[in-house]
């Protein structure tokens, strides 16, 4: 179930048709069936892939007396298990779904019962009698729900498509463009529109008619064990690893479709169809993509993980020309977005969900078991952390006064950061390094370089007296897995009517990692250490010593061929650079490097190219606003 949308007036009566109307616009998200709700002031609706429950599962589902209903995106792995304790306490089930779990613990325990879910979701509760609306989010933010609050009422959806079809002003956010030139994509709760926000992950809200949104939260992450506990065995916790990855990828297997999984060549995926291939009696189906490009194809990889598990496996190999993709992924966002692996996971999403409706994927083993190089970098840096503070400003000034183009100037500026968590930032956590930024944009759409802004735009993140690397896993964790892994996956596969699930992301799994040592997962440059320790015997023999790949696009060399006439065209012209966003000498600069492979400039020239096509797109959407004049709702 994969699209949901309503709202909430202030006064008056919902009407039907705006649901619809919403719901239509990600028809993508779910075309097997749709269901809408007008009672009183509130309109709810749904868009249905179905995969649970085909025959009945059909949304809003209601309670007994059809006093409180129910739309719902996503899936409840424990819902069977839920079921025999609400039916002891009287409710009555009529259907076979997950989603009529949903309402009856509701019912039972409200928002203190949504904390006995285990799944990915997103869902709204409209309780007519209490005249309350009620949504909640999944605890990683799997997937998406933006909401808007306006002088008529307020308004939800599980894309901005949903809102911007109910009439809700769409008014680019300043703030939220400045987030995205500094990270790549924009956080929750940031939308790139002024007044409509994320939920974020594991938070629920809950409003009235002419009420303002009350918010919270019902789970986080404990604490990163940054030291090792007395008495803690590592054969104890390889198996806990081993039995409850192996039940979350049992629980994800549910489904009344057929279900299959992708592999990369790497170790996440190849543990998930490990695990798939253990516990099924059918052969287990897999797709793969590459490239031509050396260094960027894994397929042999993954082709040798599939010969190994005995897979019914599938390829692609992504072509320079899939680059016209992105007006189609830019409407699938509806947002700047910078991550360019969205083009291959726009593939294949694309290829599976020829053969299946339901795919696992390996998302979440980095972020929980330490596996991003970045994390070796945070490692390396702790050497830095005892410098005396006039060291670390004799090592800023310094690498101010060194040319642009000096090897080590951004070095040392990292170097001089005061905390742990701002080095971070300035090694991984951008898109483009300090120095650059500065030359690049306008000094009104950069964030302040400092550690008290960066508390205040992400308050989740640790202490200062946190350990480095506890920092880093905790906001790779939270704020980029839901800000532009999740948000990747969601919207590529969702375009393709494809569900995706993600085993690694189980938060009993997430919880357990979080209490293993550091130190056991990364050390001496290699990641996932106590993850491969636990897991060694069930993988390839060839895969163990093989070195981590991301998932990356070869943007570099595209750059310099085929793709070349389009960048520059975008980059170089008046809209572009009218826009008063970044210095047209540097972007000229920054090309002519690029082109002479004096530097490889390609994110950066990757996410200017995004954001100016979503700006043109938002420029078309308002002239034809102006031209057609539809009636604006709030």
């Amino acid at each position: 179930m994969c699209g949901i949308a309503g709202y909430l007036l202030n006064s008056g009566s919902a009407d039907r048709a705006l649901v619809q109307a919403m719901c239509a616009t990600i028809r993508h998200r779910g075309p097997d069936d749709e269901g809408t709700l007008a009672d009183g002031p509130c309109g709810i609706g749904m868009r249905r892939l179905s995969i649970i429950d085909l025959a009945s599962g059909h949304q809003p589902i209601s309670n007994e007396d059809g006093s409180s209903w129910v739309v719902f995106n996503g899936e409840i792995y424990n819902y069977q298990d839920l079921r025999p304790e609400l039916i002891a306490r009287g409710h009555r089930f009529t259907t076979n779904s997950d989603t009529e779990t949903l309402i009856h613990l509701h019912e039972e325990w409200g928002v203190e019962g949504i904390a006995q879910l285990r799944g990915m979701f997103a869902y709204a509760i409209w309780d007519s009698t209490e005249k309350r609306l009620t949504l909640v989010r999944d605890r990683f933010g799997k997937k998406p729900l933006y909401y808007a609050e306006t002088p008529k009422g307020f308004y939800f959806g599980s894309e901005l498509k949903c809102l911007r079809a109910a009439g809700v002003p769409m008014e680019m956010d300043p703030e939220a463009i400045r987030l995205y030139l500094q990270l790549g994509y924009i956080p929750d709760p940031w939308s790139a529109y002024k007044g409509i926000r994320k939920l974020r992950p594991a938070h629920w809200l809950t409003i009235q008619p002419g009420g303002s949104a009350r918010t919270g939260r019902y789970w986080a992450l404990p604490h990163p064990q940054e030291t090792e506990p007395a008495g803690l065995s590592r054969e104890d916790v390889c198996q806990q690893i081993r039995d409850v990855f192996d039940e979350s990828v049992r629980l994800r297997m549910i489904a009344d479709v057929p279900l299959g999984a992708f592999l990369s060549g790497g170790l996440d995926s190849t543990l998930v169809v490990a695990s798939m291939a253990r516990q099924s009696n059918q052969r287990v189906r897999t797709f793969s993509i590459g490239f031509r490009e050396n260094g960027f194809n894994e397929m042999p990889y993954a082709a040798e993980s599939a010969q190994f598990y005995g897979t019914d496996h599938h390829e692609l190999t992504v072509e320079p020309d899939a680059i016209e993709l992105v007006p189609k992924l830019i409407q699938a966002f509806d947002e700047p977005f910078a991550d360019s692996s969205a083009i291959p996971s726009y593939l294949v999403s694309q290829m599976a969900a020829r053969e299946v409706k339901v795919a696992l994927s390996g998302d979440g083993g980095d972020e929980l078991f330490g596996g991003y190089h970045s994390f070796f970098y945070v490692e390396n840096f702790r050497r830095y952390e005892a410098w005396p503070a006039p060291l670390k400003k004799a090592a800023g000034a310094l690498g101010h006064m060194l040319p642009y183009s000096a090897y080590g100037k951004n070095f040392l500026r990292t170097v001089s950061r005061p905390s742990a968590f701002e080095r971070y930032i300035e090694l991984a956590g951008s898109s483009a390094q300090y120095y650059l930024r500065t030359r690049l944009f306008r000094p009104e759409w950069q964030v302040p370089p400092t550690g008290e802004e960066w508390r205040r735009l992400f308050p989740e993140v640790l202490p200062d007296q946190s350990d480095c690397l506890s920092q880093a896993l905790q906001f790779e964790a939270t704020t980029k897995l839901s800000g532009d892994i999740l948000v990747k996956m969601d919207r590529m596969s969702m375009a393709n009517s494809l569900e995706v699930r993600c085993p690694l992301l189980d938060h009993k799994l997430a919880e357990l990692a979080w209490t293993i040592p550091n130190s056991w997962k990364t050390r001496d440059g290699k990641g996932k250490l106590i993850l491969i320790e636990a897991m060694k015997d069930r993988l390839p023999p060839g895969l163990l010593n093989r070195p981590k790949k991301g998932f990356a696009v070869p943007l570099a060399q595209w750059f310099r061929g085929p793709l070349r006439p389009m960048l520059h065209d975008l980059l170089r012209s008046r809209a572009f650079i009218g826009r008063g966003i970044v210095s047209e000498s540097v972007v000229k600069v920054m090309l002519d490097e690029h082109q002479q492979n004096r530097r490889d400039n390609s994110p950066v020239l990757w996410s200017l190219l995004v954001l100016e096509r979503w700006f043109a797109d938002q420029d078309a959407l308002a002239t034809s606003q102006t031209c057609s004049q539809p009636p604006v709702l709030v």
